[in-house]
């Protein structure tokens, strides 16, 4: 490490760069999501002073790491097989120097469109190629409106992409990233989080919100209407003895934006409930299952080994979580009921790879939510905690939205409590967490993760440097240092 980036880790940690949390045992690292453009769209490292100032602050928190998305649309862009890998090299290497861990995301979707999403990263043009000459190999819903954040696994086994199937695509792309970081594996690359849809979840874009296409609390809608899914619904009916069942999806089950009740599939005692609806929902909610286990089973054919964490992220659907049906679940392929549990075959699943469930809402409490949309992601989250438990996988969690307040903080530390979670990823890192009450806030909560106890409150400068950043961004106003200025402009995130 140079001199003067260890000086200035020294000073932001209160010691050497490199040194032990000290995190009692049962306590629960905490990650932070870097900012998705961190490596953007031309292949280039952003902000690279700030990121290494902020990692630096994170560090002197207590973080246990940070979590990068791997874009496939940015890695693979001058073509099939062509990888380019050196900014998240040079990132690797900061996140080692600052004696820091790496979450990395195989993020095999698009960024733009959704909850959060800060800039646009479309798929490898030559991906979006294959698109134009061949639409059906992206999700369609039931108004042949595509959506080109994923491709379709309806075309998993079939060589759509260039000669190679989609599955070969990305156990390419995983055994690359793989060669390329071989010797940080299972060390500085604590986990690989290996995406399977939109924004990296298991799930199905059922509820997409660019150009207003979806909004809150909308039940969704089925995406089984490429020639990929239809021919395999097709099949599937026939081997039920009903080929009238193939036709199609459901033509009663609504638009995005209704409400369950306003639809005859997702009503009180509505179609889902019937023959027809169960054999639907689990034709539809089994090919994400097999989605899942077939990425999930080229990954660990590359990861196996190598002391890096597999794992698998779910989507915390909570809304209409208090009716019958689960609508908003249903669309998005999660077959969950209030007779049917939907996450115990997915948490199964997850066993048989040995992969971790990663679930978000962990900061949501029923009482925020607005009640006409039957909200409960507290329930949920109990749901499927208990789900990973019978399995017997580990759980770790995510916050669904940016929070910076003390109630959501205090809500994932008593849920992690009673969770036993293996991980906490924060979302995220950007310059309103370095604001002072809220640095002071999240060092709080990093403390009570590693301690599962109560959160003290944190005075603006305190002598066991957690609340250093703040104060070193003070002294770097008066002592101009260098390595002081390097470090202030983590704000400019």
């Amino acid at each position: 490490m140079d001199r003067a980036p260890a000086e200035a880790a020294e000073l932001l940690h209160g010691g050497a760069a490199g040194q032990d949390h000290g995190r009692p045992r049962g306590g629960v690292p905490v990650y932070v999501m870097l900012p998705l453009d961190t490596v953007g769209p031309g292949g280039q490292l952003s902000r690279q002073r700030a990121v290494a100032a902020s990692l630096m602050a994170l560090r002197g928190a207590g973080v246990e790491g940070v979590m990068v998305d791997v874009w496939w649309g940015v890695v693979e862009r001058e073509g099939p097989g062509r990888y380019d890998w050196e900014a998240y090299a040079e990132l690797v290497r900061m996140v080692e120097r600052a004696g820091l861990r790496l979450q990395a995301v195989m993020s095999f979707h698009q960024c733009g469109g959704n909850v959060g999403d800060t800039c646009n990263i479309p798929l490898p043009p030559w991906v979006l190629e294959e698109m134009s000459s061949n639409p059906d190999i992206v999700y369609t819903d039931r108004s042949g409106r595509r959506n080109p954040e994923y491709i379709s696994l309806g075309c998993d086994t079939l060589p759509v992409l260039k000669g190679r199937t989609p599955i070969q695509v990305y156990a390419d792309y995983m055994r690359s990233f793989h060669d390329r970081f071989r010797d940080y594996l299972g060390n500085v690359i604590a986990e690989i989080q290996v995406g399977m849809g939109p924004c990296g979840e298991l799930r199905y874009p059922s509820y997409p919100e660019a150009n207003g296409t979806w909004r809150f609390p909308g039940i969704g809608e089925f995406q089984c209407y490429d020639k990929y899914m239809r021919a395999s619904l097709e099949a599937a009916a026939v081997a039920a003895g009903h080929e009238e069942w193939g036709r199609g999806g459901p033509h009663d089950a609504g638009d995005y934006k209704q409400m369950p009740e306003e639809t005859g599939f997702f009503r009180r005692d509505g179609t889902w409930s019937t023959e027809y609806g169960q054999f639907f929902l689990e034709w539809y909610s089994g090919m994400l299952l097999e989605h899942g286990d077939r990425v999930l089973a080229a990954a660990d054919a590359v990861f196996g080994g190598t002391g890096a964490t597999l794992s698998a992220k779910v989507a915390g659907i909570h809304w209409h979580y208090g009716t019958r049906s689960h609508a908003a679940e249903l669309t998005a392929g999660y077959y969950n009921t209030r007779h049917r549990d939907g996450y115990a075959p997915i948490a199964r699943m997850l066993a048989k790879r040995g992969a971790v469930l990663n679930f978000t809402c962990m900061e949501m409490k029923d009482e925020q939510q607005p009640q006409h949309a039957s909200c409960s992601p507290e329930q949920l989250v109990q749901q499927v905690k208990a789900a990973a438990s019978a399995a017997g996988v580990e759980l770790a969690g995510e916050n669904a939205l940016e929070r910076y307040d003390e109630a959501a903080f205090s809500q994932v530390v008593s849920t992690a409590r009673g969770a036993g979670l293996a991980a906490f990823t924060y979302l995220r890192m950007n310059k309103a967490l370095f604001d002072g009450d809220n640095w002071r806030e999240f060092v709080s909560f990093v403390r009570a993760m590693a301690d599962g106890g109560a959160r003290p409150a944190l005075p603006r400068c305190d002598t066991g440097h957690s609340d250093l950043y703040v104060g070193f961004l003070d002294a770097a106003k008066e002592r101009k240092a260098p390595e002081a200025e390097g470090a202030a402009t983590a704000v400019a995130l």
